[in-house]
């Protein structure tokens, strides 16, 4: 009894939200990015963990969703970041997927503005700080930082 007790006390306390995201890159160097409906500029494709969900299942699930992207191989951890601008709660794990097929074309939703694949040297107009940030990591191999 007293271990639910505790765990349900540092859960409120401490509890913390978990997203993920993915850099996805095609074999043309291109990088798959979204516009959702609900906040501005260009974003990797991700979301929220859910309780009983590992970061792998809530990616390949945010890839689905988001992009009609199956992946075919493992997704590489490029590194967890926190996301102090959304809240003092907000972790963001970054993968980096290279195998993946692309099932059909993501036609815009309730959730999805826009979607599609852009060269890594002409981004879209609009793709936001954090983005790019782990692009640069990524493709230029460098140290990840900690903050989003």
């Amino acid at each position: 009894m007293l271990g639910r007790l505790l765990h349900l006390y540092f859960r409120i306390v401490r509890g913390m939200t978990l997203g993920v995201r993915a850099v996805v890159l095609d074999d043309e160097g291109r990088v798959f990015l979204v516009r959702h409906t609900y906040t501005p500029g260009w974003h990797l494709p991700g979301g929220g963990v859910e309780v009983g969900e590992t970061l792998e299942a809530a990616l390949a699930k945010e890839l689905r969703e988001e992009g009609c992207i199956r992946l075919t191989g493992p997704a590489m951890l490029h590194g967890m970041f926190f996301n102090r601008a959304m809240s003092r709660r907000d972790h963001v794990a970054v993968f980096v997927a290279r195998e993946f097929v692309v099932e059909s074309v993501k036609q815009p939703d309730l959730e999805i503005a826009e979607s599609g694949f852009f060269p890594l040297d002409a981004l879209p107009e609009g793709t936001t700080a954090g983005t790019r940030r782990r692009l640069g990591e990524v493709v230029e191999r460098r140290m990840a930082g900690v903050d989003w």
